[in-house]
């Protein structure tokens, strides 16, 4: 198959966000590192016409943070673990409560369907998981996934 690029209609335009901002966000996603003198280089602006940029899309929510990504498995946790649950009838706020206490859980969505919440969390060993997954049980139905590899790796949201 052919590697192809689809291409989203913009049916909403963010308001006060020009090209120039998605050219800055851009580089930010590739290389948050980057320095304002080297992101101006990059996208054709002085260093404090960036600042101001970058200032204003950090208060508007645009960016909400920056921050290192790093290799669960390098950091001795090789088990990562998707998870869905479907709450028991009023128990769903039990659920948002429970992955919050968790600290192996490093995401946490509400979501549409059956399962009203995914997670995913990473682990030292298996053996980790039934305590965890004990906790949810009495407030729900549990349906894990192990991820054997990631064949697409996290990239930046495409915004040209």
């Amino acid at each position: 198959m052919a590697n192809r690029r689809i291409r989203p209609e913009r049916a909403y335009e963010p308001k006060g966000i020009d090209d120039l901002d998605l050219r800055i966000l851009t580089e930010l996603q590739t290389d948050a590192r980057a320095g304002l003198a080297e992101l101006g280089r990059r996208v054709g602006l002085s260093a404090p016409a960036v600042a101001d940029r970058v200032r204003r899309l950090e208060e508007t929510g645009v960016i909400t943070g920056y921050r290192a990504e790093v290799d669960p498995r390098a950091l001795g946790f090789p088990v990562t673990v998707m998870v869905r649950i479907r709450p028991a009838i009023r128990e769903l706020q039990r659920i948002a409560e429970i992955a919050e206490e968790v600290p192996q859980i490093v995401e946490c969505h509400r979501m549409t369907g059956d399962d009203c919440f995914f997670f995913v969390m990473h682990l030292r060993t298996v053996a980790e998981l039934e305590p965890i997954l004990d906790l949810f049980t009495p407030y729900g139905h549990t349906t894990t996934s192990l991820i054997h590899t990631s064949p697409v790796p996290r990239r930046p949201l495409p915004l040209g």
